[in-house]
């Protein structure tokens, strides 16, 4: 697997991420290790994971995986902190005693010393931003971390943390981005660019939908038929996102692969994307999404996707055009 800079750092990942918010719960500990080896097999380096998935039982499978079954040295740790894990003045948030707190949770639960990469899990308006950005200095400069990020931020979020960082430059947005979910363009992935910061795109599969899997119903073993992401899958299955997964179906056929494969090349590409991140139920569907490695979509095609999936810019979005 190619690798990529991550943002204007040093550090270099594998363009592709192994996700795991369904470890622990959905995903089992012996499910976990088979596709935690596949994708280190594959080449594949960064793995990233959060504090509040599974209530914690992620973080701690994949800390177990660590240390029995791939080299600590192999693997570009990525975690995440700010949301709510327990109650209490110290149980979520970005102040600076919450996130130190669960930085120690999650160094303890994944049984190492230190992680590659931190990310803040979303922007808390309750917190002043200095405090959040002093407890990232400190997490640097104690040895704890040696990368920062953040997730979900909006584009003058992430403008204005990148703004006021003094010791530990950011280096990385985990944010929502598919050809379902292309807001970010808007303002997001210019701020990242002027800013040095790289995309890391969650759910680039449209949660799903845009495997194809839904095109005739919901299938009994998808999330999209579970109580618990039923939701979470309903948001793109509309009239506008069935539009373009025909047309990635369509494109699919003609390169003699998967809508999978086709969906996942083009995030993959797209400008200031480092690494997609891909969770996946079984080592089957992991080993689907690795295929995509193999592809580089043609212009044609490329341009098509772009168009069907095109959002509205308006003003003073990247004004004047």
């Amino acid at each position: 697997m190619e690798t990529r800079q991550l943002g204007a750092s040093g550090l270099r990942v594998s363009r592709m991420a192994l996700g795991t918010m369904s470890w622990g719960t959905e995903t089992d500990a012996e499910e976990a290790a088979s596709q935690l080896v596949a994708f280190v097999d594959a080449g594949g380096t960064l793995v990233d994971t959060a504090d509040i998935y599974g209530g914690g039982e992620s973080e701690q499978v994949l800390g177990s995986l660590l240390s029995d079954l791939v080299p600590r040295a192999d693997i570009v740790l990525a975690t995440k902190a700010v949301a709510r894990r327990t109650e209490g003045p110290f149980g979520g948030g970005a102040s600076r005693g919450a996130l130190l707190s669960a930085l120690d949770g999650s160094l303890r639960r994944l049984g190492v010393d230190h992680l590659d990469l931190w990310q803040l899990h979303a922007w808390d308006s309750h917190v002043p931003l200095e405090e959040t950005l002093s407890a990232l200095d400190f997490a640097v400069t104690s040895g704890k971390v040696r990368y920062a990020g953040v997730s979900n931020y909006s584009g003058w979020q992430l403008a204005t943390a990148a703004t006021l960082s003094r010791e530990t430059r950011i280096v990385s947005t985990q944010v929502e981005y598919s050809l379902l979910e292309r807001g970010i363009e808007r303002e997001v992935v210019p701020a990242a660019a002027h800013h040095g910061i790289g995309v890391l795109p969650w759910a680039p599969l449209g949660r799903g939908v845009l495997t194809g899997k839904y095109r005739t119903g919901t299938p009994a073993d998808s999330r999209g038929a579970s109580p618990t992401y039923a939701g979470y899958v309903e948001q793109h299955r509309t009239e506008r996102a069935g539009r373009i997964v025909e047309a990635v179906a369509t494109a699919a056929d003609g390169l003699g692969t998967s809508p999978l494969v086709v969906a996942l090349a083009w995030v993959r590409d797209r400008p200031g994307v480092v690494a997609p991140v891909v969770g996946a139920r079984d080592t089957g569907q992991l080993t689907g999404s690795l295929a995509a490695e193999e592809l580089t979509l043609p212009p044609a095609i490329k341009a098509a996707l772009d168009d069907v999936s095109a959002i509205d810019f308006g003003y003073p979005e990247r004004w004047p055009r």
